[in-house]
């Protein structure tokens, strides 16, 4: 009798834990974006690529705070100085590239997600259901911190959709690509969550490398006295993820055509070709 109440006790305790169970993770990011500015009459300053190169990479160099417990979360950008993004008449725009104000929430016991975000003055509310993916998990560990990690793969292919002002020119190009995840998860906090959108892995994501974008966990902060209070955003024009990736695409049209009427408009003869990739 007293062996089944210890039991009892041990569970309770144990049950208690994990439902206050919070923690804070903060992440940094970085990106290398391939610039490609060709000019073939009245170059522009030989300079230009490298400051643009220079701003690219500081603009895609940020911080974001993870916010979680068992069953949701909150991933915010921490507050910083934008890089100015001009230089030499050319100026860079990205659309939905996650502005300081956004808010992504991730409920991991219901398998969805709101991710509140603004474009051009706008706010959106993007509520969907997390992607299921299929992790390839692998017995490879290294030491993030003081954590053991190990180590965690997957594959998807994708539609690519990129756009080049040639001459003036606007041209668009679609191809099918195969993207590939790499993460390093913890057990040692076995909550089935990370940064932006990874999930799905018995242990906290602490690293994440896609494509030519890779975040790594910098600060940990389990259990503080502090209670985190994670909300989910509700203002916003509520749309799909499809319908939002729709928006985005237009949006990138509108801004290449209003650069191509600018170029036409001021007729100086100059002929120049810029490629964004990454």
């Amino acid at each position: 009798m007293i062996r089944l109440i210890t039991i009892l006790l041990f569970f309770l305790i144990n049950s208690l834990s994990a439902q206050n169970f919070q923690g804070k993770a903060v992440y940094k990011t970085h990106r290398n974006a391939d610039l490609k500015i060709s000019a073939q009459k009245n170059a522009p300053n030989a300079n230009l690529q490298k400051k643009l190169q220079e701003q690219m990479r500081k603009m895609f160099q940020k911080t974001y705070t993870l916010h979680f417990t068992k069953e949701n979360s909150t991933y915010t950008q921490n507050k910083e100085l934008e890089p100015e993004m001009k230089s030499g008449g050319v100026r860079v725009m990205v659309f939905g590239n996650g502005g300081g104000n956004d808010v992504l929430y991730k409920n991991i016991s219901e398998k969805r997600y709101t991710n509140k975000t603004e474009i051009s003055g706008k706010q959106f509310l993007i509520k969907d259901t997390l992607k299921e993916y299929e992790w390839e998990m692998s017995s490879e560990t290294k030491r993030i911190g003081k954590y053991i990690c190990y180590k965690a793969t997957r594959t998807r292919e994708e539609e690519k959709t990129s756009f080049m002002m040639v001459d003036g020119e606007k041209e668009e190009n679609k191809e099918k690509v195969t993207v590939k995840t790499t993460v390093w998860y913890t057990p040692q906090i076995p909550i089935n969550n990370g940064p932006d959108m990874y999930w799905g892995l018995p242990g906290l994501i602490l690293e994440a490398h896609e494509g030519k974008e890779t975040i790594v966990c910098t600060e940990l902060v389990l259990n503080s006295s502090e209670k985190i209070q994670i909300k989910e955003p509700k203002k916003g024009k509520k749309v799909t993820q499809q319908k939002f990736d729709n928006i985005i695409q237009e949006k990138t049209k509108e801004m290449i055509e209003r650069f191509k009427n600018n170029r036409k408009s001021k007729k100086n003869g100059e002929s120049m070709s810029i490629e964004i990739q990454g």
